[in-house]
């Protein structure tokens, strides 16, 4: 048996083993840390890219929503320069500006949506195309039909000048016709030559003779030839105007005087109208007797009026006694 004075090994073995296990839990727990450190900075950096993508997502949406908007707004401008030109050919082009108007319409209706979904953005985008499509189309013809008012306009105006050019030659012409017609109607005036005016008694035997004498007087014999080359044939009227000594002119029952309407004296007082049925080219004589219920001494003035001019005139006087002069 072998006693030693060494100390026994098992006293120090326990506190190593003590101060190992300490060291594995703060590993553990360090581990542990790290580990949750990680995890959230993996997840608060998973958070931001969200957040940045949200972000971006969100930018993307108001930037395609504003050049919606912007393309809209041009869109319209463009489309406000061609109605403007256009109001002239509205009524034309009615059944295009409809369709129009109905886009713009649903285009509106889109962007005016605050939480307007992507597929309805790209709907409106697809709409503002067509839109710029039919504008573009609205804008061929407003070009097409304005040229062709431009065309007609021009078209117009020639046809005014010419308008006014036959309406002055018309008008001329219309002027020179009356002056025409009024030259003939003057010209178709007859012309009166050898005016007689024949003082008749008439006797108890039915004879007539000359007298000399103022109150054996029953008749005047009025008698004139006429003639006119351009007249018409066919019957045509002449006024008689006798008058007495006392400047009256003298009318009765017999003879049916009444009131015509000369050229260049007005309206005067006639003391008989014979109608003549003349014959273009020929010298007709014409007479006309005129029974009065008293004659007067003294001077008979005898006017024969046609067409309203004086074309001829006579005077006869009238004594007590004595013959005609």
């Amino acid at each position: 048996m072998t006693n030693t004075n060494y100390p026994s090994a098992t006293p120090t073995t326990q506190p190593q083993r003590s101060n190992n296990s300490k060291n594995i839990i703060i590993g553990l727990l360090a581990v542990a840390l790290l580990g949750s450190w990680a995890y959230f900075l993996m997840k608060i950096n998973r958070s931001d890219k969200e957040l940045v993508s949200t972000k971006q997502e969100g930018v993307h949406y108001m930037s395609q929503r504003d050049s919606l908007e912007s393309l809209y707004k041009f869109t319209l401008d463009k489309y406000d320069s061609v109605t403007i030109a256009n109001n002239d050919l509205s009524g034309k082009l009615t059944s295009k500006q409809s369709e129009i108007s109905k886009l713009k319409g649903e285009i509106s209706g889109i962007l005016r949506k605050r939480n307007a979904s992507q597929a309805e953005l790209t709907r409106a985008k697809t709409l503002i195309e067509e839109l710029n499509s039919k504008i573009a189309t609205l804008e061929a013809d407003v070009a097409r039909l304005t040229n062709e008012n431009q065309v007609l306009t021009t078209e117009k105006a020639t046809l005014t000048v010419e308008r006014d050019s036959i309406q002055s030659n018309l008008t001329t012409t219309q002027a020179e016709k009356v002056v025409l017609e009024q030259t003939v109607d003057v010209g178709s005036t007859f012309s009166a030559s050898n005016i007689g005016i024949t003082p008749i008694k008439e006797k108890s035997s039915g004879k007539e003779k000359e007298t000399t004498s103022a109150k054996k007087v029953d008749k005047l014999v009025v008698s004139f030839n006429v003639e006119n080359r351009i007249a018409k044939s066919g019957p045509t009227d002449m006024y008689i105007i006798v008058t007495g000594p006392d400047g009256k002119v003298i009318s009765s029952e017999a003879t049916n005087g009444g009131t015509f309407t000369t050229r260049q004296d007005g309206d005067l007082s006639y003391t008989s109208k014979v109608t003549v049925n003349y014959e273009p080219g020929t010298r007709q004589n014409v007479q006309l007797p005129l029974s009065f219920d008293k004659y007067q001494t003294g001077d008979y003035k005898i006017q024969v009026y046609h067409n309203g001019f004086k074309i001829g005139e006579g005077v006869r006087n009238l004594k007590k006694g004595g013959l005609f002069s």
